[in-house]
């Protein structure tokens, strides 16, 4: 400690505080330095403050477009045959209910397979948005509850197109059952099934 510190009884705290003043040259500044120096820092915690909430943001933001997508990757993988075999059977038997009935007689033989035909396009197009989309998670339920039921019973196991699994088609995936039973009869329409 300096003579003149002991003198004025000033302790190592005031001293270190006085030596640091001295170093940024804050000691000897003006008012119009300080307060220069005193906007600049609120302008920079401002900024900084600013800065940080929109980075918080931002990253909140890409987070959840990242959830989104990757759940909208999942239901797609899970939805897209139901919804492709479910355009199939809409614009099949909408093309067929249009032609006129000297056309149908041709394509399709007996009475009874036009009937089918009529009755599916009614069922299909009576049926609304919301009802299919209801249809589509019944039948996903089903699904799950199926392959849990079947891992835990691997003695019964059905074949594919077997009639037992056929009958645990419902909903969405029953009228695409009918359709292609119908064509199976109907050797001159002609479409490609997945």
């Amino acid at each position: 400690m300096s003579e003149y510190a002991v003198r004025y009884h000033w302790s190592e705290k005031d001293i270190d505080r006085v030596e640091s003043c001295d170093e940024d040259g804050s000691w000897y500044a003006s008012d119009d330095e300080l307060h220069e120096q005193s906007a600049l820092g609120r302008e920079w915690q401002r900024r900084h403050n600013q800065y940080h909430t929109t980075g918080y943001r931002d990253g909140v933001i890409a987070g959840k477009e990242a959830s989104s997508q990757e759940g909208f990757n999942i239901g797609f993988k899970k939805t897209v045959l139901v919804g492709y075999n479910w355009g199939l059977v809409r614009g099949v038997t909408s093309a067929l209910a249009c032609l006129p009935d000297g056309i149908k007689e041709k394509l399709i033989e007996t009475e009874e397979q036009r009937n089918g035909f009529q009755r599916l396009f009614e069922s299909v197009h009576s049926m609304s948005t919301k009802d299919a989309l209801g249809y589509l998670y019944d039948d996903m339920i089903a699904k799950k509850d199926r392959e849990q039921s079947e891992i835990s019973d691997t003695t019964g196991s059905l074949e594919v197109g077997s009639p037992e699994k056929i009958a645990h088609v419902s909903g969405l995936g029953n009228h695409f059952a009918e359709l292609q039973s119908l064509l199976v009869k109907c050797h001159a329409v002609n479409v490609h099934l997945p």
